[in-house]
């Protein structure tokens, strides 16, 4: 459906003078030649369409007119993106409503990003969360979006890499990782460092030994 500030061009074949490139008005209007004002939003493209070739047709300018109205620029169809991914901003709505699709042309999670995503619904005000990795794997349906949508994608959780490994720092946090995970992240063991001695601090516990298959929670200082 059209809204205010989308561009139209509307083609009547073979009679040049009645083309035109415009965008919807803020009343939802568009202004043809000779015909004048004609209401588009709430329309789609075949049936403005239908009504310029009936307002043709009735004012007597054209008998059999075929006329194509095309679609330039959904500019009242969008959402928000924001957050860590490749390039926030506003994503019409012109090509998919899907939430992969979105994200894909929004450049996708970075790396520093949450795994974890929130949806915040521009009708209701409720966020839901969705996991990109499950959405990408298809192993989630793909999330509709509405137009006036947010998405945000948060930085990730972080874990901590202390010690004898070859690039000791902060790694993000993914689901289910483990120790040897954030280890190969990192390089794996520096020269001096054993592969099969780990300590972790998770809190205000005191570090305690673990396995290369413990699963990390963020904070976690390994």
């Amino acid at each position: 459906m059209l809204g205010p500030n989308d561009g139209l061009s509307i083609i009547v074949y073979g009679q040049t003078e009645f083309n035109v490139a415009t965008r919807v008005k803020p009343d939802g209007s568009i202004v043809v030649p000779l015909i004048g004002k004609v209401q588009a939003q709430g329309k789609t493209s075949l049936t403005l369409a239908d009504e310029i070739t009936r307002r043709l047709v009735q004012g007597n300018f054209l008998r059999d007119p075929i006329v194509n109205v095309e679609i330039t620029d959904y500019a009242s169809k969008y959402v928000r993106v924001a957050g860590k991914v490749g390039s926030p901003g506003l994503i019409p709505l012109d090509r998919s409503n899907g939430l992969l699709d979105i994200l894909l042309r929004s450049g996708w999670v970075q790396d520093v990003g949450s795994e974890i995503i929130y949806v915040r619904r521009s009708g209701t005000g409720k966020e839901e969360q969705v996991s990109t990795k499950d959405l990408a794997r298809g192993t989630i349906p793909d999330v509709v979006l509405q137009p006036g949508d947010t998405v945000f994608v948060p930085p990730s959780e972080l874990v901590y890499l202390t010690g004898a490994a070859v690039a000791p720092g902060s790694y993000p946090l993914k689901r289910d990782m483990t120790v040897s995970e954030v280890l190969a992240m990192a390089g794996g063991v520096g020269p001096t460092g054993s592969s099969g001695k780990f300590g972790l601090k998770r809190g205000d516990a005191k570090e305690i030994d673990v396995s290369g298959n413990e699963k990390l929670q963020a904070g976690d200082v390994i």
